[in-house]
């Protein structure tokens, strides 16, 4: 420890241990009620809502995709219109990418990351609260527009010029863009949450070859999102000056430019799969190593994958524009690092095989799933090399093919991880086991039930059946296949409906998990499931990769925080030593004031670019109750 905390002679060295934890219980508590609720800063109650709220856009969205079903189970079918039809496949889609996948996997970093790094909240806790409010507020606004039959209906990529003032009368275009502001608002606040308390809250001794493999793929993940989620704003912001102010940038006859929005929406666009993607194969590495017994094979090769994938993500995006005529020198390039990208992928495929294969594997639900991914995952990256060559991209763009691929690699790719996950770290969440024979219920049923409705998509699109189509003639031949894929669908409904069942039940009833039922080794088990709202008694201190295995009986302790007000240990960036301690703020309403503000004017600006001046004045007023000093040391943090 450094002179700065042993000096401190702190407290928390003073008192006895059940003395500290009151103490720590107070000082560290969300009051009761609704003010207390509204307020709170605890990293694992807005966790604990992003998830909730992202499983139940999970839902709404899988609704919407059985109705899609249903409509193309059968030749000229009657029961959406082609508008409504337009309107469901692009907030089915708007909805997973933007306010599910992206989301969902942000928020198990937000509550997993500084338990497992081993401090007591995340950092920029207020703002982590803001952005739970403005994911809240973009996810409302969107599905109150669908209500009121203004939804999105462009596509969730929103090409221009269909997107445009000519072609998209209206404000549906409109309410997609600034559902992209409020979503991507929110992620870029949780990244820089997640880098700072990654970089510099770790838990002393955790030095860079230390960090369990998942906070590893959120930090990959929350720089990927940091360079990212620009791109997509300046294009729906341009789009939005376009259609509201008459500004030109993607019309051609004053000098814009259509294919300017493409290559702007996928450079964001390709880089959010492996946003959705990164975080999916640190829970991998994560769960195998657990049920393998064992430490995971390969740790420095499943890093440098980690962040070989995250580097590659940012040279792809053309290979979604091989159809617009580009320099087939261009093509060729981006050709090549779509297979390349390959590799990273192979080589974390490999580490798992051989954790599994040199382990004692233990066949729980998670596991389950997670082989579950690795057979799907394989499936839909054969597919995306298929698609990287040019002439075959050619044939199936903007075919069938192309839906099945993209629901393999981001079903397979995230979802299948993402439920392993939940199995695994809901005794964290609750502190009660999930049901295992219901777990391996919905495990048989989603993992059937996807590949049964999603591989005849392949074979549908090979047959020249395009996608957005709201129906299709009888003499053409994917009658059969299509009703097969939608009575599967309803197996895979089945599934995710056991899964909620299991997750309701278990909330209410599951049996009692105790602190570490897995006998996992990273540090988020250290503590009592569920945890404290202090986290740790005492920041432990890490001297091994896998602590739990590595450092039997009691971990070592970092002593010096005060007791009596909120602190965090900061460490460095490499080696995490301590280097100060730094106070960390307390319950503050204002960010849910600050997320109001800020919503009513994106809100506003919709219908007159004057709400950008006039909502100005009420956000500087939230900013400055916010930020305005309040004399405490927590407060000014």
């Amino acid at each position: 420890m450094t002179d700065t905390i042993r000096r401190a002679q702190i407290l928390d060295t003073e008192l006895k241990r059940p003395e500290l934890t009151s103490q720590l219980e107070e000082t560290w508590k969300t009051e009761r009620g609704l003010w207390g609720a509204l307020s709170t800063v605890d990293h694992k109650i807005i966790g604990r809502r992003y998830i909730t709220t992202a499983f139940v856009f999970l839902l709404l969205g899988g609704v919407l995709a059985m109705l899609i079903r249903l409509q193309l189970a059968g030749p000229e079918g009657r029961l959406i219109g082609p508008d409504r039809y337009n309107q469901i496949f692009t907030m089915h889609g708007a909805n997973m990418m933007f306010l599910f996948a992206v989301p969902v996997m942000e928020a198990m970093g937000v509550y997993l990351v500084p338990l497992m790094v081993g401090t007591r909240n995340i950092a920029f806790p207020r703002l982590n609260a803001f952005s739970y409010w403005m994911f809240l507020a973009g996810g409302l606004v969107l599905w109150i527009s669908f209500a009121l039959d203004m939804g999105p209906d462009v596509g969730w990529f929103a090409y221009v010029p269909l997107s445009g003032p000519q072609y998209a009368p209206g404000k549906r275009a409109d309410i997609w863009a600034q559902m992209i502001t409020f979503t991507e608002v929110a992620a870029l606040a949780v990244a820089v949450e997640i880098v700072v308390t990654v970089f510099k809250q770790r838990a002393p001794g955790m030095s860079l070859d230390r960090i369990p493999l998942f906070v590893w793929a959120m930090l990959v993940t929350s720089f990927v999102v940091i360079m990212a989620m620009p791109a997509i704003m300046v294009a729906s912001t341009s789009l939005i000056l376009d259609r509201l102010v008459g500004t030109h940038f993607f019309n051609p006859a004053e000098g814009g430019d259509v294919l300017l929005w493409q290559h702007l929406f996928w450079f964001f666009g390709h880089p959010e799969v492996y946003i959705i993607f990164i975080p999916a194969v640190g829970m991998v590495s994560t769960l195998v190593a657990t049920f393998s017994r064992r430490p995971v094979f390969g740790y420095l090769p499943l890093v440098v994958a980690l962040i070989g994938t995250g580097i590659l993500a940012f040279g792809l995006w053309v290979h979604h524009m091989f159809t617009t005529g580009l320099p087939r020198l261009g093509e060729s390039f981006f050709t090549a690092s779509s297979m390349a990208i390959a590799i990273p992928s192979g080589v974390q495929i490999f580490c798992w095989i051989a954790t599994l294969w040199e382990g004692r594997p233990v066949f729980k639900t998670p596991l389950l799933f997670v082989i579950g991914f690795i057979v799907t995952f394989v499936i839909g990256g054969l597919t995306g090399v298929m698609v990287a060559s040019v002439p075959f991209d050619t044939q199936v763009h903007d075919t069938y093919f192309v839906v099945a691929h993209f629901h393999y690699v981001l079903i397979g790719g995230a979802v299948f991880p993402l439920l392993g996950a939940v199995y695994y770290w809901f005794p964290k969440f609750t502190g009660r086991m999930m049901s295992e024979r219901l777990g391996r219920w919905a495990f048989w049923l989603i993992f059937t039930g996807f590949h049964a409705t999603f591989f005849p998509m392949h074979i549908l699109g090979l047959e020249g059946m395009p996608r957005r189509v709201y129906t299709y003639q009888p003499d053409l031949p994917w009658h059969g296949l299509n009703l097969f894929a939608s009575a599967s669908a309803i197996i895979l409904a089945a599934g995710f409906f056991v899964f909620f069942i299991d997750v309701v039940m278990s909330a209410r009833s599951g049996n009692p998990a105790g602190d570490n039922p897995w006998d996992a080794p990273t540090l988020e088990w250290a503590t009592s499931s569920p945890p404290p709202a202090y986290n740790f008694a005492q920041i432990p201190v890490v001297s091994s990769a896998n602590p739990l295995w590595e450092q039997p009986g009691a971990l070592n302790v970092a002593n010096g925080l005060h007791t009596d007000r909120r602190e965090v240990v900061v460490t460095t960036i490499t080696t995490a030593e301590p280097q100060a301690r730094e106070s960390s703020p307390q319950n503050c309403i204002w960010p849910l004031w600050t997320a109001i503000a800020t919503s009513v004017m994106l809100v506003w600006s919709i219908f007159s670019p004057w709400a950008v001046v006039w909502g100005s004045i009420p956000i500087a007023i939230t900013l400055i109750g916010w930020f305005w000093p309040k004399g405490t040391p927590e407060d000014e943090a």
